[in-house]
Formats: C-alpha cells, sequence, structure tokens
C-alpha cells in the first residue's frame, strides 16, 4: 500500500455488504482500503450469483398487484418465523425490528437511487406453515431485481471503482486475512498472507499457494466475509440436532471461498459468536450439469404444484410442500433416513413453475431481454436453462409411461426402495380431487387459492391439472439433494454494527456485517427466513456500519 494513503477503515470481504459499507464511507471523503483473498474476477461476491430477490414491505410493486403489505404483518411474519427465544437473541431482535423498519420505508427509495429496477411482478416465496402466526410470508414479498444478481450489485460495484478514481479508495486481492492486531483490547489493524495470482473464471475454485505477507494499520475494521457454505466440515460441525443427522452428501449452492475462516478469526480477538447452529440449507438442490465450483448445486425455485414424495416413494404431507417451510421440509427429509426425496410432475408444471436460482440460470432477467422473459411467460417450453437441465442433467428423468419413469428414478438412486403401484395409487388419489371445484387435499387447495393472486396466475403457477393424464405430459422427475448455503448466525453486533464480547462490550475498531454477522446482530433471521432477506440484510447491515464509521469524527 502505497505510503501517502492512509485508510480511515479496512474492509475484509468485497462482497455485497463489504461494498456497501464502503460507499457509505467514502460517500464522505474518508478512505478505504478493500481486502479480498479472491480475485478481481470475484468482486461482488455471492451475490453475484443470486437471484436477486429483494424482500420489500408495501412497495409499489406490491400495490400494483393488489397485495395490502404493512409494517405491522411483515413484522409478525417476521417473529412467527425466526422464533426468537434465547438469551442471546437480545441483539438479532434488535437487528429484525431495524431491518423491517428499513425495508418498509426507506429500502425502496435507497435502492431506487442507486439504479436498481425491480419487476413489476412480486414473488411469494416461503409460504409458510399454514397458521396465520407461524413460519412464512402472509403475502407476496419477493422482489427479483431485473438484473437478477448482477443487477444488485452493479452500483455498488460501480461506486468502488468511482471511489478509486477519486483516490479514496484501494482494493488488495489476493490478501487472504489470518489476524486481527489488538493494543489494549481495540482492534488496530490486519495481518495475512498474500496468495499467488489466478486468471480462473469467476466462482471456479482458486489456489492458495502463499507468496508474501501483509500487515495493515486503520482506526476501523469491518468483517464482511460472508459465511460457512462452502466449508461442509464446518456444516456438519454445527448442524442441529432439531434438523435431524447431518446429511452424508449435499451438493453447494456457494463458491469455494465461503468458508467462514473471518468468523473464527473474529472469535480469536473476542468477538461473541453467537447461534451457529442456526443454519439456511435447500431442500431442492440439483447437481449442475454444468459445474463452475465444486459440488456445484442449482435450487429449484418451484412453485407448488409438484407432487413431492420422500426417498421410499412416501407423499411429503403439508405444509412440506414446494416452496412452504423450507427447514420444516428440512427435518422431514432427514428423519427419513436419506438425503435425497423426489419431485414428480408433468411438463405443463416445469414450464410455468421451475426456475432455477441464480444469475447465470436466468439469461432473460440477467441481461434485461424483454423478448426472451415475454417466452418464459407465453412460450410453450420452459425457460432455455430449465430445458438445458432437462436433457443433461444428472437429477431429471424423462418419459410419457410412470412405471417407466419409476423404474429410471430406481436405476438413478440405485437403492430400489420405490414401488410403481404405491406411486400410481397416491397420483391417482391426487388427480381424483380435481373432478371438483373443491378438495380436501391441501395442495389441490393451495393451488387454487394462490392463482387469486395475478403475479401466480401469469407467471408462477400452472392451472390445476391431472398429473397422468397423458395430454399434460411427459411425465418428469427430479431427484433433489441437501443444498448448502446460509449461515443465520455469527459474529454478535449492537445496532451500529459494532463487534460485541460475550458480556456485551465493545471492542473498538472491530465491525461486521453481512452473512459474518448473521445478517445483523449475529442472526436477526432466528431460525428461519422470509427469503429475500439476504441480500436487503447485507446491504442494511452494510450501510448501517458504514455509515456509522462516516459518522465518526476524526478529531
Amino acid at each position: 500500500m502505497e505510503e501517502k494513503f492512509r485508510p480511515d477503515a479496512i474492509i475484509v470481504g468485497t462482497g455485497l455488504a463489504g461494498l456497501t459499507a464502503a460507499m457509505e464511507i467514502t460517500n464522505v471523503g474518508k478512505k478505504v482500503l478493500l481486502l479480498d483473498q479472491e480475485t478481481e474476477q470475484n468482486i461482488g461476491g455471492q451475490a453475484f450469483w443470486s437471484f436477486g430477490g429483494l424482500f420489500l414491505i408495501n412497495s409499489p410493486q406490491q400495490r400494483r398487484m393488489g397485495i395490502k403489505d404493512s409494517y405491522e404483518l411483515a413484522l409478525q411474519d417476521w417473529k412467527g418465523t425466526a422464533g426468537f427465544d434465547r438469551k442471546e437473541d437480545y441483539w438479532p431482535r434488535k437487528w429484525a425490528e431495524a431491518y423491517l423498519k428499513f425495508a418498509a420505508y426507506e429500502k425502496y427509495s435507497y435502492i431506487s437511487k442507486l439504479g436498481i429496477k425491480l419487476m413489476f411482478m412480486v414473488g411469494w416465496a416461503e409460504r409458510g406453515d399454514g397458521s396465520a402466526t407461524g413460519h412464512g410470508n402472509s403475502v407476496p414479498r419477493f422482489h427479483v431485481s431485473w438484473g437478477t444478481g448482477t443487477g444488485v450489485i452493479k452500483p455498488f460495484v460501480d461506486k468502488a471503482y468511482q471511489a478509486r478514481e477519486k483516490g479514496l479508495l484501494q482494493m488488495k486481492f489476493r490478501h487472504r486475512v489470518t489476524d486481527l492486531i489488538l493494543e489494549n483490547g481495540k482492534v488496530k489493524g490486519l495481518k495475512g498472507d498474500i496468495l499467488e495470482n489466478d486468471n480462473r473464471e469467476r466462482g471456479a475454485a482458486t489456489n492458495r499457494n502463499v507468496i508474501s505477507q501483509f500487515e495493515y494499520h486503520a482506526p476501523h475494521i469491518i468483517v464482511a466475509s460472508g459465511g460457512i457454505g462452502a466449508n461442509h466440515e464446518l456444516v456438519r460441525k454445527n448442524w442441529p440436532e432439531r434438523l435431524g443427522k447431518a446429511p452424508e452428501n449435499m451438493v453447494c449452492g456457494v463458491p469455494a471461498y465461503v468458508d467462514g475462516k473471518m468468523i473464527g478469526i473474529a472469535e480469536n480477538s473476542g468477538a461473541h459468536i453467537i447461534n451457529p447452529d442456526r443454519m439456511w440449507h435447500y431442500t431442492e438442490g440439483i447437481q449442475n450439469w454444468n459445474p463452475i465450483w465444486p459440488k456445484h448445486g442449482i435450487r429449484i425455485l418451484p412453485g407448488p404444484s409438484s407432487l413431492w414424495f420422500d426417498a421410499k416413494g412416501n407423499r411429503l404431507p403439508a405444509p412440506f410442500l414446494p416452496g412452504f417451510d423450507t427447514l420444516g421440509t428440512l427435518k422431514h427429509i432427514q428423519d427419513t433416513g436419506f438425503s435425497y426425496s423426489w419431485f414428480i410432475l408433468t411438463q405443463k408444471i416445469i414450464k410455468k413453475e421451475f426456475a432455477l436460482s441464480g444469475s447465470e440460470q436466468n439469461p432473460d432477467i440477467t441481461n434485461k431481454d424483454y423478448g426472451l422473459f415475454l417466452k418464459r411467460i407465453f412460450g410453450k417450453k420452459a425457460p432455455g436453462p430449465v430445458e438445458a437441465f432437462k436433457e443433461h442433467g444428472k437429477d431429471f428423468i424423462v418419459s410419457d409411461d410412470l412405471k417407466d419413469l419409476v423404474e429410471r428414478m430406481n436405476q438413478l438412486s440405485g437403492e430400489n426402495l420405490l414401488n410403481y403401484d404405491k406411486i400410481k395409487a397416491q397420483i391417482e388419489a391426487r388427480d381424483r380431487e380435481l373432478d371438483n371445484k373443491f378438495s380436501k387435499d391441501t395442495q389441490v387447495n393451495y393451488i387454487r387459492n394462490t392463482r387469486n393472486y395475478l403475479g401466480d396466475k401469469l407467471g408462477r403457477v400452472a392451472a390445476p391439472h391431472k398429473i397422468l393424464d397423458s395430454h399434460n405430459g411427459p411425465l418428469i422427475a427430479v431427484r433433489l439433494h441437501i443444498l448448502t448455503r446460509k449461515t443465520l448466525g455469527g459474529i454478535k453486533t449492537n445496532l451500529n454494527g459494532q463487534v460485541l464480547r460475550e458480556d456485551d462490550s465493545v471492542i473498538e475498531g472491530l465491525y461486521a456485517a453481512g452473512e459474518a454477522a448473521g445478517f445483523g446482530g449475529g442472526g436477526m433471521h432466528g431460525y428461519r427466513a422470509l427469503e429475500g432477506t439476504f441480500l436487503g440484510g447485507c446491504i442494511f447491515s452494510g450501510m448501517t456500519a458504514g455509515k456509522h464509521i462516516a459518522g465518526i469524527s476524526n478529531h
């Protein structure tokens, strides 16, 4: 680092939280040094790969779709979902309330001023456990950025490069922090290894060859280094009994650099790490036929119509329906003794209801291609990447005949657990429920109810139809894996983003933001998430820490 460049803050991590904090600090003319163990190709971090979903309350898009939302309703949903019940939940609870106020009153304006545009249709993620006060969103709140995750990070990345041009910001890639420097209980700087450069494409695992060391000093250090999702050893170590036995095999929803190491480094410096057992992993993971990182998995964002069966061929009961209760479904699957499950569906369902999470899996939205997007809604086929998975994906089976489908499902699993007659009887029973406009089948009733919402009717939920009617085929089976993703616990912080010790005293000079801080406070989601809240949590916690540092006088 040039001698004349004396940063006011050093930020570890060039993901969404770190970039947001950097923007807030450089906005007031203060200087920032950004460090990242990865290459410059990876600026923007995990958010780049995301679907770009943002949680908003009472947005113009919601109002245009006829959705009546409010802070009070969102708070009811958040509390029922989070299930805060620990002494350590004091700060997470405070962060949740602050974040919901941001999402209701400031967030839309904040992102709009940066140029982030949202699609007109609002999605309905985590539809819940079937009770008003329990888990889930009472109304659609999932706003997809026009441009997916790439559209969310772009303004923050642009601001970083603009600040660099002004001499307010420096970036040091391939700098892996190994220690924080403390003097009299205050964090004064950090040190670590400089890694050999690597020109591999974004997201691919890079080398860890150490070529030198570094040491930098600044009055404020922000840890914005992400969670543990790619470190399956840590995931298994922290896996809670309440979610059943940790899966032996999982696919990975995040690049290899999401290793959680900075959380341990902060802990060694006195930071209180809370709720490490709270995590968010998906049940609808599929192996990527064209992988970018190790064990690369993609999550299906399912509409509610696919029939879901466990490994033994039992239909999952309500509320464990596609898109309803992620962690409830995870426990149910793990309790079967197998870490995989199956969707059985039709071409009509896959065309309307399958979206794949990830910027690279949604070229129409990522590339802002209106023609391609209209094809998604009105075309006869599913979006191109979904059709590609149907053709090339190891976990997809397509057949015109149920008996052949079940035989091939058994061949794929290699365990011969599925009985054709048993599966046929369950699908026939479900199909009979469509002979009337009323039904006792929860899933059938929900599909009919949800199509009262225009967003679902237009672009998300297929019209109810019989699975075994050949006019709706071909039949499709999809083997689903557990997919690792988010860390819900983390470094405990106060409402300024300052890192706290176990006794709640502030570690001077140290801050945490984003997933490393459980998106705020050490776990503002509690046990479960409402979705669209991860990117928003990175923005809010990064903004909070950045504004606090920006507001501190240098004198």
